[in-house]
């Protein structure tokens, strides 16, 4: 009998990536062919960080890229989600179809031919290809629960009239704190805690058209994979389903990447991994000196970009709380520019700051010495978080991280948020009341709840392994 044959296609940023490779490696270990699919942008960035080598391929696991449509630029740059949205949408389909048909029996085929595609939901591209090709179309979906069905909501606002808006002055005049009453399990949410891209006074606004219309794609696919637990979503992810006629309950086997491969295949697993750019190990040692629970880690993810003003209110807020930090400052982090920092600010935190380009974050949350997580709200990194136990510091940039933020600090209560307008003070204040503070007891001890039960879900028997075992076993006889 054949081997399934899974076409695993990420959309092309991180923090999605990251969990579609993991899950190829899953499937991998259970007996699936797997074809991943980079876009050439990446495929380069991704050789360049050490984190692919390109003349290993192991048996089963093959790696093919395509071009994403979008002009050469800086390997380090942070791209434009609305033009990358936009740029795979329009022009990815070609040259996955010829892919596809070219594994399906033309020149380079190696293995079975293609027997599902499982793609991020995002790429859109993908499927009218699967349909054309009568291969089933699966999706995983890498955010919350949360924002999918606040993405589902869209088209509502705008037949409400909520969006677009009446004029720019609607973004800071305390509009977005109007009470938002219909959306099934969603209690006493207000626009502001919706996913960022229905703010906009432009009717024929990029991202707003492109997420109405990933809110019309979901009904129509085979399965919807999603990267979160039970315990954490439960009421949100029945809600999804049925509200929105999808194909079956949605498969939550989150946190993926917290799902361990089978001993057998831990020394002969792919050697690669999803880092854009080049972990700095080193910062591990470091940890070492400091008693636990003392450090902040500060990452703001693969995509925020600060201003250089909100850098020096961050670097002097971290300074002047005299914790130790760990701080991540990617190449592009600051809009248009390098991110330099003050020298007096590197002089001042010599000894108890370390400054670092990337880092092993899985392992850095997991240090001892980490006592709380300064984040964009990115949801691999809550779910990284919670999973090591760290309370957050919640300061979101956009897009689905205000919905993130709000349920980690409104409803699990495992982390303290942040104004969005930076200041030193607020830095300051915010770290002290987490590492030393009330709240910040309150904080950790919910957080130390939720690992637990997040551990427990991917036990033998638990909510996630179950549905992960499902899942397999359903994509094994699927058809279209």
């Amino acid at each position: 009998m054949q081997k399934p044959h899974a076409l695993c296609l990420p959309f092309p940023t991180q923090g999605h990536i990251t969990p579609m490779l993991h899950l190829a490696k899953l499937l991998h270990s259970r007996g699936f062919h797997i074809t991943f699919v980079n876009t050439e942008f990446n495929h380069h960035r991704l050789i360049k960080s050490a984190a692919l080598d390109p003349t290993v391929q192991m048996d089963g696991f093959m790696f093919e890229r395509i071009p994403d449509g979008l002009p050469a630029q800086e390997i380090n740059a942070t791209q434009s989600i609305p033009e990358l949205c936009a740029s795979v949408t329009k022009n990815c389909s070609a040259p996955l179809r010829q892919l596809v048909m070219r594994l399906n029996g033309g020149k380079g085929a190696g293995g079975p031919p293609v027997s599902l595609m499982v793609r991020d939901a995002v790429m859109i591209c993908g499927q009218k290809v699967a349909d054309d090709l009568n291969i089933p179309d699966v999706v995983l979906w890498t955010m919350s629960t949360y924002t999918m069905m606040g993405f589902f909501q869209f088209e509502e606002l705008v037949r409400r009239g909520y969006t677009p808006f009446t004029d720019a002055t609607e973004f800071s005049n305390g509009y977005l704190n109007t009470p938002i009453d219909w959306i099934p399990s969603m209690p006493d949410i207000c626009l502001k805690d919706l996913p960022t891209f229905f703010r906009t006074t432009d009717p024929n606004d990029v991202m707003l058209k492109f997420c109405i219309q990933l809110a019309h794609s979901l009904p129509k696919v085979s399965a919807v994979i999603i990267n979160t637990l039970d315990e954490l979503e439960h009421e949100i992810i029945h809600a999804t389903a049925t509200t929105f006629n999808l194909k079956g309950a949605p498969y939550a086997v989150g946190p993926i990447y917290q799902t361990q491969l089978p001993q057998s295949q831990l020394h002969s697993t792919i050697k690669s991994n999803s880092n854009l750019w080049e972990e700095e190990m080193g910062c591990l040692d470091w940890l070492d000196r400091f008693d636990p629970a003392s450090v902040v880690y500060v990452n703001f993810g693969s995509i925020t970009v600060l201003t250089p003003q909100q850098l020096k209110e961050f670097a002097w807020g971290l300074a002047n709380s005299n914790h130790p930090f760990v701080w991540v400052i990617r190449p592009d982090l600051v809009s248009g520019e390098s991110a330099v920092l003050p020298p007096s600010f590197v002089d001042h935190t010599r000894e108890r700051g370390l400054l670092a380009g990337w880092v092993p974050q899985k392992q850095v949350l997991g240090h001892p010495s980490i006592g709380a997580f300064l984040t964009h709200c990115g949801w691999n990194s809550m779910l990284e978080s919670i999973c090591s136990g760290v309370p957050m510091l919640c300061w979101p940039f956009f897009a689905d991280q205000v919905t993130n933020c709000r349920y980690a600090c409104k409803v699990w209560g495992v982390g303290l948020e942040m104004e969005s307008n930076v200041w030193r003070d607020e830095v300051e204040g915010v770290v002290r009341e987490m590492m030393e503070g009330e709240k910040g007891k309150e904080v950790k001890k919910k957080v130390g709840e939720l690992k637990v039960s997040a551990r427990k879900a991917i036990e033998v028997s638990g909510s996630s392994h179950s549905s992960f075992e499902k899942l397999v076993n359903d994509l094994r006889v699927m058809k279209r």
